[in-house]
This record gives C-alpha cells, structure tokens and sequence, in this order.
C-alpha cells in the first residue's frame, strides 16, 4: 500500500515535504488551506509563519506572518483526521499548531540567549536534542542526536493529553506526543534532512516519514 498524505502549506509548494514522503514510500498532496478530506490515509501540517496569538488567549508579542484563513483551515483539518483516527505528522509551525489546537500555548519570541540556536533567517541551524524514555524519538533515533532548526517561537504550556518526549538547549520542547491521537510532533524540520537534502551533521529525516507512512499503513 502506498499511502496518500494530505500535506497543508502555506507559501511555496511543498516541494521538500512531497520529495521526503514519496522516497519514504507515500504519496503526498499538497495544498494551502485544504479542506478536510478523509480519503487521504494521514495529514501532514507543514511549516511555515505563526499563529495568530489570539488563538491561544495573548496578545501579539513578535508573533508574524499570521495568516488567520490558514490557522482556521488547520484546525479544522486537526479536527477532521483526529476524530477519524488517522495519524498527523506535524512540523514546526505544524507542532505549534498541534499544540494550540489542544489548548496549549506558545512562547512568541525565544529569548536572545536561544535565538542562536533556533533561529533560521539566515538558514537551518543545527544543535543537539535529547529524548525522553520511552518516546518515539528516541526508539528511531537514541538518547541524543543532532537536527536542524528554523524558528524564533516554541511550545508553552502544554496542550491536553500531551507529553514533552525530547527537549534541546534551554528546555526548548522539540517533540510532544498525545496519551491517545497518532501524532508525531516536532519542532525540527525533518524534510530538510533527508534524501537530496541529506546532511553529515544531523540524522536522516527519512526515518521520521517512514514511521508515519508505517503508521498510515495500519489505519
């Protein structure tokens, strides 16, 4: 079976996102504010800019981009596959999302003593995360391994039936994971490690998709 993945975007075409899924054997398709559609086996929340900070009860403090159709779309979409039991792979914008949409908040701007770490005006950055016991993370990858980043945001509190599962310098929450929903959370962008965009100072991305198309396979 090759499992066909909805993959929500906000500017560009998701042209790494599509790549990633297809040579971990799926078939994505791409779309800006999509709405829900459950002939597709699973969702991917792409990245992209931020939230409207109204969603999560705050007042705008560095948040940018926001485009209130798009955060609109996806927790719709959140709403559609999680109610059907098909699984999510959420990436940066998408964790965040995740995060708001079980009523969590987010961290707008990361302190300056972070900002080196995460954010990527200028490119990915690359930094260590280590995981917790049990997690999924940690399964695919060991205790501790290297991966990309590109925000100047991050997870607050968290969202119902969540559980931080690996964390990077300064406590910033790189994966959450949910008591029931099949979803795989990461603040990192595993679609820029993987494939053409494989790179020597992080793991492979790809295992990251192989495991949710493994999982879209048993839905």
């Amino acid at each position: 079976m090759t499992p066909r993945i909805l993959v929500s975007i906000g500017g560009g075409n998701g042209a790494s996102y599509l790549a990633a899924l297809q040579a971990a054997g799926g078939r994505g398709t791409a779309r800006y504010c999509p709405a829900p559609d459950l002939s597709f086996d699973g969702l991917l929340l792409a990245g992209g800019d931020d939230i409207d900070p109204a969603r999560f009860g705050q007042a705008n403090q560095g948040s940018r981009g926001i485009d209130p159709v798009r955060d609109g779309a996806e927790l719709a979409l959140l709403d559609a596959f999680c109610a059907a039991g098909k699984p999510v792979l959420a990436v940066c914008r998408g964790h965040q999302v995740v995060n708001v949409w079980l009523g969590g908040g987010l961290v707008q701007d990361l302190p300056p003593a972070l900002a080196p770490f995460h954010g990527g005006g200028d490119g990915d950055r690359v930094h260590p995360v280590r995981t917790a016991e049990g997690s999924l993370l940690r399964r695919l990858y060991g205790p501790v391994f290297a991966v990309n980043s590109a925000h100047h945001q991050g997870l607050g509190g968290l969202g119902r039936g969540l559980s931080a599962a690996a964390w990077s310098e300064g406590g910033v929450i790189e994966s959450v994971e949910h008591a029931r929903l099949p979803l795989i959370c990461v603040q990192f962008h595993p679609e820029r490690m993987t494939g053409e965009l494989a790179r020597p100072d992080t793991v492979d991305g790809g295992v990251i998709f192989r495991a949710f198309l493994d999982m879209a396979r048993r839905k």
